[in-house]
């Protein structure tokens, strides 16, 4: 099969950056439509579909239950694949059409179907596309950091690429999205309109099945069961799922991560769909989401290539926790400065800087948390290891968007108010900027007290690689 992936076969050797940004591909693509989802879906359903906040939150949250179970079950599912793509890459081959047609039908809600058939519905498409499509391709591309290669180095600038693209994703989706909307808008009124939102997805989903296959083409997977650090460390044996759970718990900078993964998804939640309602209630337009995203997606897309060489200078979990007081400073000073655009954007580049520093690490860090497991455990759990920071991640969006619509719900929200011309009650306005703002603040100040005080991976990880004799 055609593979333009680097030329050897080493897992301690450097990737070249076709391999690089081949892989980095995917992300763009899954994380263009992850952006969408987060940050239109509720839009979507309480002024496209006129369905109740409140109800649609508790679907998603009860969806959660499903789509946690489902990164577990997924990623043993990658311990054990066996093919001539290695473990990851079918996935990724397998259901990026899936994940678009799923996604298509999500945005497609029946005008007909009663009230109670549309939340079936809802419920239905949403699970297939995360609990199912997304498990399937999130787990498998995380994963193949720790597949691709054993050196240290090159996980993290895999970790940070990967990231940078993630970012162009966003920034590409704020830069269009609304327009998309406007143009293919079935109502020279309003582009929220049912076809405005099926032809925009619909295209934007096309893309992301061809990047996705970008990745696939263009990866080689080097680090099997039979030649990874597990096997250095004397244990290459397959284990059960519960074992590899209970070495994973026992692993404290995995479980530090999974945390940290859970809040910085919270807040990204919190900050997508809260600027949507910001720019509609607030400023007055839902056109202004795109200075206020892309003030953050722009600076954490220039800050990404100035990330390697920090890391290369002071490790990974300095500039993490760098990135966290920036994010915990730039939420603080947007809710002092909202009188002053120019203030607002300078606080939303400081949190875009912050997120580049933290989120460009991140992923480096969870396969280097994991290796720190198995020279540890003689487990090898990379699969189950990387479904449960998928699981984090899915878990802190999940909760971020429910919560977020109960308490919009508890507020008062009520879109019928919009279309008689009638203002929003204050206790909404008041909701949607502590949501904006002061959540996000509290949570990122915990992450950074963590790393800051705890997280200690780098200097524990470089003695165990001594005492195993390992080089990279």
């Amino acid at each position: 099969m055609l593979n333009l992936a680097t030329n050897h076969n080493d897992p301690d050797r450097t990737l070249g950056w076709n391999e690089r940004v081949g892989y980095a591909s995917a992300a763009f693509g899954w994380n263009m439509i992850n952006g969408i989802i987060g940050t239109f879906l509720t839009v979507y359903f309480t002024n496209v579909a006129f369905l109740d906040a409140a109800i649609i939150s508790t679907l998603i949250a009860v969806s959660k239950i499903f789509d946690g179970v489902s990164d577990l079950i997924v990623g043993r599912m990658v311990d054990k694949t066996q093919s001539k793509l290695g473990k990851a890459r079918p996935w990724l081959l397998r259901m990026c059409i899936p994940f678009a047609v799923a996604t298509i039908l999500l945005f497609f809600v029946p005008q007909n179907f009663p009230n109670m058939l549309k939340y079936v519905y809802v419920f239905l498409m949403y699970n297939l596309v995360n609990t199912v499509c997304l498990t399937a391709i999130q787990v498998p591309y995380y994963s193949m950091i720790s597949l691709m290669t054993r050196n240290s180095y090159e996980r993290g600038f895999l970790g940070n690429i990967q990231q940078i693209f993630q970012t162009l994703g966003n920034v590409f989706v704020n830069a269009v999205f609304t327009a998309m909307l406007t143009k293919f808008s079935s109502s020279s009124e309003t582009y929220l309109t049912q076809q405005g939102f099926t032809v925009t997805i619909t295209i934007l989903c096309a893309i992301m099945v061809v990047v996705c296959l970008i990745t696939v083409f263009t990866t080689k997977e080097r680090v099997g069961g039979e030649e990874g650090a597990a096997e250095k460390a004397g244990a290459g044996e397959k284990v059960s799922a519960m074992t590899a759970v209970k070495a994973l718990l026992s692993n404290k900078y995995w479980v530090m991560m999974f945390f940290a993964m859970l809040c910085i998804f919270f807040v990204i939640i919190f900050y997508s769909i809260g600027g949507v309602y910001y720019a509609i209630y607030i400023l007055g337009d839902m056109a202004e989401i795109s200075w206020m995203n892309n003030a953050i997606s722009i600076a954490q897309f220039a800050i990404m290539f100035a990330t390697p060489f920090f890391m290369k200078k002071f490790g990974k979990r300095p500039i993490y926790t760098a990135g966290m007081l920036c994010l915990t400073l730039g939420f603080l000073g947007f809710g002092f400065v909202d009188n002053s655009k120019t203030l607002m954007i300078a606080c939303n580049v400081l949190k875009g800087i912050g997120l580049g520093m933290s989120g460009g690490m991140a992923m480096g860090m969870v396969a280097d948390a994991i290796l720190y497991g198995e020279l540890k455990t003689g487990i090898n759990a990379v699969g189950m290891g990387n479904a449960g920071t998928s699981a984090a991640q899915k878990l802190g969006l999940g909760l971020g968007q429910a919560i977020f619509g109960w308490v919009l719900s508890g507020a008062g929200f009520d879109a019928s108010l919009d279309a008689q011309g009638l203002a929003q009650p204050d206790t909404v306005i008041t909701a949607i900027k502590f949501m904006y703002n002061y959540i996000p603040m509290i949570m990122c100040a915990v992450i950074f007290l963590m790393m800051l005080l705890f997280f200690n991976l780098e200097r524990d990880l470089k003695k165990l690689k001594e005492e195993k004799g390992m080089t990279a």
